[in-house]
């Protein structure tokens, strides 16, 4: 019987991306996706909430509002998983990404705010709701720069590599 994708038959490689291919192809899923699965932990227990997000390098960014159970859990926790996915039509086509770090809740006239708030696109969801161009957002902006990211290629068999690759954060970890 044919096979289409031989390569992902038997045993997966085991073979590890440098460090910058890895980023790139990490840089590239955070680039080309949007929406992500945010899971927080609350005095409830856990919650998992679909989210629109933008990036600043390995920094995911997104708003709330305020009194919103996540952010709620946010206050409790600061502790983070993201689940980021591109769009699955075969087992060659599995491509995504978990995100661990600390969320950080920024405001106005932080400087941390003023660093990621251009790179935020808010202006998209203006214009979806008719709100003026020149009324940018009030609230709070949510920074979560990754610690830590397993991301899961299995294109990546093809080249000899493993699917499954672990980034962290330069730095003392």
């Amino acid at each position: 019987m044919p096979v289409t994708n031989p390569w992902l038959a038997g045993p997966a490689p085991t073979a590890r991306l440098d460090r910058d291919r890895l980023a790139e192809r990490i840089l590239n899923l955070l680039s080309t996706q949007n929406m992500c699965v945010l899971a927080t932990t609350g005095p409830h227990g856990p919650l998992a909430t679909p989210v629109r997000y933008f990036h600043l390098d390995f920094t995911l960014m997104f708003t709330a509002v305020a009194d919103s159970p996540k952010m709620r859990n946010l206050a409790a926790d600061p502790r983070v998983s993201v689940g980021i996915f591109a769009p699955l039509v075969g087992q060659a086509s599995s491509r995504g990404a978990q995100v661990f770090g600390r969320a950080r809740v920024l405001h106005p006239g932080d400087p941390d705010f003023d660093h990621h708030w251009p790179a935020y696109r808010w202006q998209s969801d203006h214009v979806e709701r008719s709100r003026a161009l020149d009324e940018p957002p009030a609230g709070p902006l949510v920074v979560v720069p990754a610690e830590r990211i397993v991301y899961t290629e299995h294109w990546l068999r093809r080249e000899g590599y493993a699917p499954r690759q672990f980034w962290r954060a330069a730095g003392p970890r």
